[in-house]
C-alpha cells in the first residue's frame, strides 16, 4: 500500500512541475510581446516621405481568409473571415536596411527612417476591382518585369508579420515584379498551433480561387514561396488542381519553393504523389538545426516534419532539395533561413530574376549541377534524381 502512495506522491510532484513549466512558459511568452501590430496605415506625422529620398517602398498585394478587423490598423484579424479579402498596402524600407533583417519600431508611430512601415492602405470591395487594379499594376512595369511573387506565410504570424516579411524578402532578393502575399487566418500566437493547423485546411479552396484571381490580371508568370505551416497549405491546394487536372495549366509557374516545410513526411508524399513527376519540380529547403520543427515533430507524435527529414529520402519524391544546415541566419531557430540568410536570400533572387530555376548548368565533372556554387560559395547540399550531392 505504501508504494502505491509514493507512486501517486510522485504522480502529483510531477504534474505540479509540469503546471510550473506551463505557467512560466505562459509568463515569458506574455513578457516577451513583439513589436505592435497595429501600424497599417499608421504615420509619423513628423517625417515627410516626400522628402526622404533614401527611403524605399514597394507595394503588396493581399488576398486573405482573415476576417476584417475592427482595428483598421491591423486592417484584418486572426479570426476566420467568409469568402476571401482583397487589398493593397505600400511598404517603405528604411536606410538603414539589412539584407535578411526586418527593422521593427518598438514604438507608435514608427518612423519610417529606422523601422518598416505599412501605409495607403486599400480594400477592394470587388473581385473585379481587384483585377483591375493588379492588372494595371502590372501593366506599368516593363515587358520583363511582370511576373507575381506569392508568398504564403507560416504558423504564428499576425497580417502584418506576412506584409513586411513580404515586402523584406522581394526588396532584398531584388525582385522586380509585384509583391503579393496570401494570409490565412493564423491567430500569431506561439499557443495556437492547432488553430492555425486547422486555418490552413479552411483556407485550401480560397488559395486556389485566389490563383486564379492573380492569373485574370495578366501577369507574365507566378514564382511560389511557401513557409513553415504555410507549405501545407500551398501542397494541399495543389494537391486538389491536381486532382482536377488544373495545377499550372497556364504553364505560367515558374518555381515552387518549399521553405522549411511543416509537413509530415508521409503526409507530404501522398500530396505530391498527386502530381506526375514531371510536374514536382518544386525546390524543397531544409535544415536539420530548425528548432521551430523540432518542437513541431514533437507535438506530431515524433513524425518527421519535411523541413528537417533526410534529403535522399525527398529526393526520391522528385523533388530537388538544398540542405541549408551549415548556414546561418539571423534567427536563433534556424526556421527562416529562405529570407534571413542574406546569401540564401541573394541566391534565390539571382536565379528568379533570369526566369529559370534554383539550378544553374554545370558541365564540369564531379560538381554538382545546380545550385549556388556558381553565385556565392556557401555550404549547402543539394539532393535530386534520388541521391545526395554535396558541393563544397
Amino acid at each position: 500500500m505504501s508504494g502505491v502512495v509514493e507512486r501517486m506522491k510522485g504522480r502529483l510532484n510531477y504534474a505540479r512541475c509540469c503546471a510550473v513549466v506551463l505557467a512560466t512558459t505562459l509568463l515569458f511568452l506574455s513578457a516577451c510581446a513583439g513589436p505592435p501590430d497595429a501600424i497599417i496605415g499608421v504615420e509619423d506625422p513628423s517625417v515627410s516621405l516626400a522628402s526622404q529620398s533614401k527611403i524605399k517602398s514597394r507595394d503588396v498585394y493581399i488576398l486573405t481568409t482573415r476576417a476584417v478587423s475592427d482595428n483598421p490598423a491591423l486592417l484584418f484579424s486572426g479570426e476566420r473571415g467568409m469568402g476571401l479579402g482583397l487589398a493593397k498596402v505600400r511598404v517603405t524600407i528604411p536606410p538603414n536596411h539589412k539584407i535578411g533583417h526586418i527593422e521593427r519600431a518598438g514604438t507608435l508611430p514608427p518612423d519610417p527612417r529606422k523601422s518598416f512601415t505599412i501605409i495607403d492602405p486599400e480594400v477592394f470591395p470587388t473581385e473585379a476591382s481587384f483585377v483591375s487594379d493588379l492588372h494595371r499594376e502590372i501593366q506599368s512595369h516593363p515587358v520583363t518585369d511582370r511576373d507575381l511573387l506569392l508568398f504564403v506565410h507560416g504558423f504564428n504570424t499576425t497580417l502584418t508579420d506576412a506584409i513586411v516579411r513580404t515586402a523584406q524578402f522581394a526588396h532584398d532578393m531584388n525582385f522586380s515584379g509585384i509583391p503579393v502575399v496570401f494570409s490565412w487566418a493564423s491567430k500569431g500566437n506561439l499557443l495556437d498551433y492547432v488553430y492555425d493547423l486547422n486555418s490552413t485546411l479552411v483556407a485550401r479552396d480560397r488559395l486556389v480561387e485566389g490563383a486564379n484571381l492573380l492569373e485574370r490580371a495578366s501577369p507574365s508568370g507566378f514564382d511560389v514561396v511557401a513557409h513553415s505551416m504555410g507549405n501545407f497549405l500551398t501542397m494541399e491546394a495543389i494537391r486538389q488542381a491536381a486532382m482536377q487536372r488544373k495545377f499550372n495549366t497556364t504553364r505560367k509557374i515558374k518555381t515552387v519553393i518549399l521553405a522549411s516545410p511543416d509537413i509530415d513526411v508521409d503526409v507530404f508524399e501522398t500530396q505530391i504523389k498527386a502530381l506526375p513527376r514531371s510536374q514536382r519540380k518544386f525546390y524543397v529547403l531544409i535544415a536539420k538545426n530548425d528548432k521551430a520543427l523540432g518542437f513541431s515533430k514533437k507535438i506530431a507524435g515524433g513524425v518527421s516534419r519535411v523541413g528537417d527529414a533526410e534529403a535522399d529520402q525527398l529526393a526520391k519524391l522528385g523533388v530537388t532539395v538544398v540542405d541549408l544546415t551549415q548556414i546561418q541566419d539571423t534567427s536563433s531557430l534556424n526556421h527562416t533561413k529562405f529570407a534571413e540568410a542574406p546569401e540564401v536570400v541573394k541566391l534565390i533572387g539571382h536565379q528568379l530574376s533570369k526566369g529559370n530555376s534554383l539550378e544553374t548548368r554545370n558541365e564540369e565533372p564531379g560538381v554538382a549541377r545546380g545550385v549556388v556554387q556558381s553565385i556565392a560559395n556557401i555550404p549547402v547540399s543539394v539532393s535530386g534524381n534520388g541521391h545526395l550531392i554535396v558541393l563544397p
